[in-house]
C-alpha cells in the first residue's frame, strides 16, 4: 500500500461484525445518530431506491439552498462490475505525483484495493502504485515519489479484472509563455444529468489547469453519490489535466459555514461556527475532494482533528496559493449584534459596518496569512506569476439574494467580512501582485479591491454558477446609476466604484446578472477562463456562458469581458517614486523584493521579466531592496532615500 497505516486509521471508520463472525462495512459508518449520512453508498446499498431520495435541501439548517424542490434523484450506484471506476484526478509537484479515484460503491467480496498502472513510451502497462478502497467513500488515493514532470504519461486506475478508468498525466508546459485556467463552481445537484455543452467548450480551449472552487455536489448528507455525480458530468475534463478541488459549504452538507478551526457547531444554519456533521464525515470530504492536492504546508490538524488541505501549487511558472477560506473563520452568531432575519444577513440600513468588525474575529486565520506572507516571498520551482484560489470573494459584490427583489445589505457569508481579516488578507496578496479566483457567489463578478482607498489592491474574478439552479443574484445598485469612475464604454450601466454592505470599497469591472432565473438559458451561469501571459505579465478574465458554442467558432463572452490586466495592476497604490535599477550579474529574471524600513513593511516581492528591474514605491521614506535568483536574499541597497 501507498498510503501511511496511521492515514488509513484515521481515514477509515471501524468495522462491526455480523453474527456469522465475518467483518463486514458499518451500515451507519457515522453512528446511529446521522442514519442519513452516505445512505446510499453504505450498508446494502445495492438494495435502497435511490430514485425516491428526499430532497437533501429540505434538511435543518438549509441555509442559502434556497428555492422550490431540493436535488433531483442522485444516478444509480449499481453499475456494471467493469465500470466501477468511476474517475480519476491528479496534480503533480516538485517531482511527486498525487492522484485519487473515486469508485462506485463495492459489494461483498469485491477487493478492496485499487491499482495504478502507467504506460511509458514504448513500453506496456506497467503497475507504479496501489490504493485502499477506504470506506465509507469508496475512494483510494496514489503516491508516487520520483515522478519525472517533464513528459506526458498515459495512466489507468484499475479495479478487478475488468474495471479501469484511462486518462492522461500532462507534462508541465514550462516552455508555454501563455498558460490558461478555468474556474469553475456551483454545480447544481437540481438539474442532473451530463454537461456537455460545458465539456465541448472547455475541450475545445484546452486550460492547462482546473480549479474547481466549491460545490461540486448539493447533495448534503450523500456526497458520495454526489461527487460520483460530478465525476460522471466533468471526467472526460478532469481525466488529462491537472485539476485543483476544494469543497465548500454545501459539499460538507451546509447552507453557509464558518469553520471556526473546526469547532461543532450547535444552532441552526450553524452561525456560531464549526461543523454540523461528525469529523469523520467532514475528513472524507475533504478527503476524496482535495486528497490529490500538493502535501499541505501547515498539516497540523485543526480542534476535533478536523484536517487541512491549504497549500501551493505551480504548473508552468504560475504559482497558486490555494486556501481553505471557511475552514478558520469565526461564526457570526453571538459575537455581533443579530441586525437582520438571520445572525449572518444585515438589512438595518443604519447599522456601522465598524460595530461588526470586531477584536479577535478571524478570517483566514494566523496559520494563512502566514503560509500567504513566505509564499509571496518564495519563487523556487520555477515561479514566474502568482495567483490566489479559494472558496468565495474578499467582497460582498452582490445586492439581490435568491429572487430580482430580494435586497440584502450585508451577507456575512462572504469573504468581505470580518474586514479586518479581509484587509490583511489583501495586503498579502497585493504583496505579491496576484488576482485572486473564486466562486460561491453564484454571480460572476470581475472587481478591483480597495483596502486603504479604491483600487490600491488586487483583481477578484468570482466565477458564476456551472449551473445556476440553486439560488440567483444579481449586482443592481438601489440608485441605479454608475459609481464614481465607471469602466469607459462598457456595455454594463452599473459599473465603478462602490461600498458593498460591510463598508469595502470595490471596483466593478463586470458582472453576468441573469435575465431570466427560471430559463435555462438566461440563467447567467457557465465559467471563468483565466490567461496567465508570462511573457507579457499580463492576466485576461474571460467568462463564458454555459450554451456559448466555442467549438462551432462561438466567442460571445458575457457582456463586459473579456478583461485585460498588468500583473503590476494587483498592486494599484499610487506610484510616488522609482528606486534604482536592480540587476543581479549572472542572474536572469532576478525576484525582487522592496521594503519600507520605517515600519519594516514588505511591499511587494515579485519576479521581474528581464534581467533588470526598476522598483517603484508609494511614499516618500527609506527604503531597502533585496533581490535574488528565487528569493530576495541578497541585499542590494539600503536607506535609499526617497523625498
Amino acid at each position: 500500500m501507498n498510503l501511511t497505516r496511521r492515514h488509513l486509521l484515521k481515514a477509515t471508520p471501524l468495522l462491526f461484525v455480523r453474527s456469522s463472525g465475518i467483518a463486514a462495512d458499518a451500515p451507519q459508518p457515522f453512528g446511529p445518530e446521522f442514519p442519513n449520512l452516505e445512505s446510499l453508498t453504505t450498508g446494502e446499498w445495492w438494495l435502497k431506491a435511490e430514485q425516491n431520495m428526499k430532497p437533501q435541501a429540505k434538511a435543518k439548517g438549509k441555509g442559502k439552498a434556497k428555492g422550490k424542490g431540493g436535488p433531483s434523484p442522485a444516478p444509480s450506484m449499481d453499475v456494471p462490475r467493469d465500470q466501477v471506476v468511476c474517475f480519476a484526478y491528479y496534480t503533480q509537484q516538485s517531482g511527486v505525483l498525487k492522484m485519487s479515484a473515486q469508485l462506485f460503491p463495492l459489494k461483498p467480496g469485491e477487493e478492496r484495493v485499487a491499482r495504478l498502472e502507467v504506460k511509458h513510451e514504448g513500453e506496456g502497462w506497467k503497475e507504479i502504485a496501489k490504493g485502499e478502497v477506504l470506506y465509507p467513500g469508496w475512494d483510494a488515493h496514489f503516491r508516487v515519489e520520483g515522478w519525472d514532470g517533464s513528459k506526458s504519461v498515459p495512466y489507468r486506475v484499475r479495479h478487478g479484472e475488468k474495471a479501469k478508468f484511462e486518462g492522461l498525466i500532462r507534462r508541465d508546459p514550462v516552455e508555454k509563455s501563455q498558460i490558461v485556467i478555468a474556474n469553475m463552481s456551483c454545480n447544481s445537484s437540481r438539474t442532473i444529468g451530463p454537461r456537455q455543452e460545458i465539456i465541448d467548450n472547455l475541450r475545445a480551449q484546452d486550460p492547462d489547469v482546473l480549479f474547481f472552487g466549491g460545490d461540486q455536489t448539493y447533495r448534503h448528507t450523500e456526497h458520495t453519490a454526489g461527487w460520483i455525480e460530478f465525476g460522471l458530468q466533468f471526467r472526460d475534463i478532469i481525466r488529462d489535466r491537472p485539476t485543483v478541488c476544494i469543497p465548500d459549504d454545501h459539499d460538507v452538507g451546509h447552507g453557509n459555514l464558518w469553520g471556526e478551526s473546526g469547532k461543532q457547531s450547535s444552532i441552526e444554519g450553524d452561525a456560531d461556527g464549526g461543523f454540523r456533521y461528525p469529523v469523520a464525515y467532514v475528513n472524507q470530504v475533504q478527503r476524496q475532494q482535495s486528497w490529490h492536492l500538493p502535501d499541505a504546508v501547515d498539516p497540523q490538524a485543526v480542534s476535533r482533528d478536523v484536517s487541512v488541505y491549504f497549500t501551493r501549487m505551480i504548473v508552468s511558472g504560475i504559482d497558486f496559493a490555494i486556501l481553505e477560506d471557511r475552514k478558520f473563520k469565526s461564526g457570526p452568531a453571538g459575537k455581533i449584534p443579530q441586525m437582520g432575519p438571520r445572525p449572518d444577513h444585515i438589512n438595518d440600513p443604519a447599522y456601522d459596518p465598524k460595530s461588526i468588525d470586531l477584536p479577535g474575529l478571524e478570517l483566514l486565520g494566523k496559520r494563512q496569512e502566514k503560509f500567504l506572507r513566505e509564499w509571496s516571498q518564495d519563487y523556487s520551482n520555477g515561479a514566474e506569476m502568482k495567483c490566489v484560489l479559494s472558496a468565495t470573494a474578499f467582497c460582498g459584490a452582490v445586492h439581490m439574494h435568491g429572487g430580482r427583489d430580494q435586497r440584502l445589505l450585508a451577507d456575512l457569508d462572504c469573504n468581505g467580512w470580518p474586514q479586518a481579516g479581509r484587509h490583511r488578507a489583501l495586503l498579502e496578496i497585493r504583496r505579491a501582485w496576484a488576482p485572486h479566483l473564486c466562486g460561491d457567489q453564484h454571480l460572476a463578478v470581475v472587481v478591483k479591491h480597495g483596502i486603504d482607498e479604491f483600487g490600491d489592491g488586487p483583481y477578484g474574478f468570482t466565477s458564476p454558477a456551472l449551473v445556476n439552479t440553486i439560488y440567483g443574484r444579481w449586482w443592481h445598485p438601489l440608485d441605479e446609476k454608475p459609481g464614481p469612475n465607471p469602466v469607459a464604454n462598457s456595455p454594463l450601466p452599473w459599473t465603478g466604484d462602490f461600498k458593498d454592505g460591510l463598508g469595502n470599497p470595490i471596483s466593478v469591472l463586470a458582472y453576468a446578472n441573469p435575465e431570466d432565473i427560471q430559463d435555462e438559458k438566461k440563467r447567467a451561469d457557465g465559467y471563468g477562463l483565466i490567461r496567465f501571459d508570462k511573457k507579457m505579465r499580463k492576466i485576461t478574465f474571460e467568462c463564458w456562458p454555459r450554451f456559448s458554442k466555442v467549438a462551432d467558432g462561438d466567442k460571445a463572452q458575457f457582456p463586459g469581458w473579456p478583461i485585460t490586466i498588468t500583473q503590476d495592476a494587483n498592486d494599484g497604490r499610487k506610484v510616488h517614486a522609482q528606486l534604482p535599477v536592480v540587476k543581479l550579474d549572472g542572474v536572469n529574471n532576478p525576484v525582487v523584493q522592496v521594503i519600507a524600513e520605517a515600519t519594516g513593511d514588505i511591499l511587494y516581492t515579485v519576479r521581474s521579466q528581464t534581467e533588470s528591474f526598476t522598483p517603484r514605491v508609494y511614499a516618500p521614506g527609506k527604503y531597502t531592496i533585496k533581490a535574488g535568483k528565487d528569493k530576495p536574499d541578497t541585499v542590494i541597497a539600503k536607506s535609499v532615500k526617497v523625498g
